[in-house]
């Protein structure tokens, strides 16, 4: 049987809502539940998910505003949550008090609507008021409120904007940015804001002042106000692409200077500092590097820089967070990490230290800094066995550890292994092993985990429910740091983008067969599971290396690369992938897109579909439309697609337990059951 051609046969699967469409997913929902929901071993592991997922001992991570420590936190009794607060001194007892500021399940009850939690932005200096952010079900789009903190209600006449991608931010008491849909020409192609208004209080929105506009083939339009002290400044700015973007000092007069750095540069005002990351060569430096400006200097034209961190072939940035005085500094070296602590001087020049002593194969991560008043930090400890310990330390002080999180499953026998496999090209490509030692227990199930993409890079945690899923029951648990990802910095993002995709997959597809070299499983008991642009990868091995597999998960997945850019967010991906409407990129993209590889004469391991219909970020058309199409050419196929969710894939607890309930139970029974020899 022929591949999909252009006239696809599947396209009414892609009206998210449209009756036919809802009825096919329906009975395909029917057939997972009667496959995976009845095997007697769900319900009881659904249960243990669930009880980690609820556990009243998990760590409350805060962020700090003010004198107070916020958190958002779900539970059995708050299964869409409740935004609260404390203060340091309760925080550090066992059971902190906390003042309750928007319970959303009652919101949700009082309102009628499946209100899904997206953050808050608090006002500064005074943290009195908050544009609160709201998602009906978990989907990208949110509807923004004004919320007054001390009453703890939304503020009846205060900042409101419709359901929308929206972006907002404080300038002062009585006006914010805000990028929204305001009608025709608002919206860029990806669906982003495409203009920044300035919106005074008690005027419509669409009448605020226009700032800045960004292209209608850019992704996005931001608008952002720097409220320290002595250095208020506005920016505006522009996403062109994924990767590439423009920033501009928004003078009083209106005008724009442009921060003159490369396009694929990261970079940021901080009091007297331009900071840069830098993802190509520029001024001598090499792609990776982080550099310091005098911030008034590089407008006026002077290219004086500090080096403040500068990659090798093993050594990447991670990420950099700044206190008061100092400036936190998150290295990886072989994906593990490392932290340091560089202080300006007040004459130039900048000196370092280290910050802790950090475990080996362990990530280490800063939770939260308070940039404007001290040099408090909190610092997250975890490991692939080690629960995560939060720490708090002032620089130049030692650190208290504030909360330790409980052990969630048993470890007995498990041991953590770093190896490197060889992809076709000769790229030696890492990857951790978290298991039995499998010298002295022989080959047994494992699961493959990837993403290799968005230079998202995949590090050391402890996985509470992998490990009562998994690990816990037997299997083997490994994770491959493929090219596409970020683990050895921009270079390893950008050797698989566009028409280079394939070296992800070769990547990947090197560590399973080094996973079966190594005697750690087999094929048949090796399944692989990744979401979203993982989802792609998933879709690429089923495709292209299906004898390396017993069996596929694919969540949220992305798998028509043909049409992609058509589908919701899909057009801010271009630079990721290539553009379909482009005759030079079209081939490659045809050749990577699994929807159009799949056929009837290949021998496919059995695959899980999962999706949600509320995901207006990645189209659940993908992973309808391959169902579909794998259930036509007679390949063994479930699918599974949760009404609400987003793109996560679920709004709660309940519904992030179910999930992972049917991808844990479809692997065990295809990877250590009969089947798996």
């Amino acid at each position: 049987m022929q591949r999909v051609s252009d006239d696809d046969p599947y396209l009414w699967l892609e009206e998210v809502t449209g009756e036919p469409a809802l009825a096919w997913v329906a009975e395909r929902n029917a057939e997972t539940a009667e496959a995976l929901a009845a095997d007697p071993a769900f319900a009881p592991l659904k249960e243990r998910v669930r009880d980690v997922m609820d556990a009243a001992d998990r760590i409350p991570y805060t962020v700090r505003r003010g004198a107070h420590l916020y958190n958002f936190w779900r539970d059995a009794d708050h299964v869409r949550g409740v935004w609260r607060r404390t203060t340091l001194e309760q925080y550090r007892k066992d059971v902190p008090e906390w003042e309750v500021l928007l319970d959303v399940d009652a919101l949700a009850e009082a309102e009628g609507e499946k209100w899904v939690w997206d953050g808050a932005g608090v006002r500064r200096p005074d943290h009195d008021r908050a544009l609160v952010r709201l998602s009906r079900d978990g989907g990208d789009a949110v509807v923004v409120r004004e919320f007054d903190l001390d009453t703890r209600r939304f503020v009846e006449d205060g900042f409101r904007v419709a359901e929308a991608k929206t972006r907002t931010g404080w300038i002062d008491d009585d006006t914010v940015f805000v990028g929204t849909d305001t009608g025709p020409g608002s919206l860029t192609d990806s669906g982003y804001p495409r203009q920044v208004r300035r919106w005074r209080r008690g005027t419509p929105v669409e009448e605020a002042e226009l700032v800045f506009e960004a292209g209608q083939a850019d992704v996005s339009a931001w608008g952002y106000h720097d409220d320290t002290p002595g250095f208020e400044r506005d920016f505006v700015g522009r996403a062109l692409d994924f990767f590439r973007s423009e920033t501009y000092l928004l003078r009083p007069d209106s005008t724009l200077v442009r921060i003159d750095v490369p396009e694929d540069a990261v970079a940021y005002a901080h009091r007297r500092h331009l900071i840069v990351t830098l993802k190509s060569d520029w001024l001598g430096q090499p792609t990776g590097s982080l550099l310091a400006f005098d911030f008034d200097a590089f407008l006026a034209g002077d290219r004086t820089h500090e080096v403040l961190f500068t990659p090798d072939a093993r050594t990447a940035l991670a990420g950099h967070a700044w206190t008061r005085h100092h400036l936190i500094l998150e290295t990886m070296r072989d994906v593990s990490t490392r932290i340091e602590v560089l202080t300006p001087a007040p004459e130039g020049g900048w000196t370092r230290s280290p910050l802790v002593g950090v475990p080996e194969l362990s990530a280490v991560s800063v939770v939260d800094t308070d940039p404007d008043v001290s040099d408090e930090y909190f610092l997250d400890v975890s490991g692939f066995l080690q629960p995560s310990g939060l720490h708090r330390g002032v620089i130049g002080d030692d650190t208290e550890l504030l909360k330790q999180a409980p052990d969630r499953f048993d470890a007995a026998g498990l041991t953590v292994r770093q190896h490197f496999a060889t992809s076709p090209d000769g790229t030696r490509v890492p990857y951790f092993v978290i298991g039995p030692d499998h010298a002295a227990t022989g080959p047994g199930p494992t699961l493959l985990y990837g993403y290799g993409g968005f230079e998202v890079s995949l590090t050391p945690s402890y996985a509470s429910v992998t490990g009562r899923a998994w690990l816990e029951r037997g299997g083997t648990y490994v994770i491959a740091n493929i090219r596409g990802g970020g683990e050895y910095g921009p270079d390893w993002h950008q050797a698989a983008l566009g028409a280079e995709r394939p070296r992800a997959f070769e990547d990947f597809a090197a560590v399973a067969e080094d996973l079966v070299t190594r005697g750690v499983t087999t094929p048949a008991m090796l399944g692989a599971s990744g979401g979203s642009n993982g989802g792609l990868l998933m879709g690429a091995m089923l495709t292209r290396r299906p004898e390396l597999f017993g069996a596929i998960v694919a969540q949220v997945p992305l798998l028509d690369m043909t049409r992609f850019h058509k589908l919701l967010a899909g057009a801010s991906w271009i630079a990721e992938y290539g553009d379909p409407d482009d005759e030079a990129d079209l081939p490659h993209l045809r050749d990577i897109s699994p929807y159009h590889r799949l056929t009837a004469d290949a021998a496919y391991p059995p695959v899980l579909l999962m999706t949600s219909t509320r995901d207006d970020r990645v189209h659940p058309g993908h992973a309808r439309k391959t169902a579909a199409r794998l259930r036509e050419l007679g390949h063994p196929v479930l699918f599974h697609e949760n009404t609400g969710g987003g793109h996560a894939g679920a709004g709660d607890n309940e519904q992030a337990a179910h999930n992972s309930a049917l991808v844990h139970t479809f692997l065990w029974q295809r990877l250590a059951g009969p089947a798996a020899g």
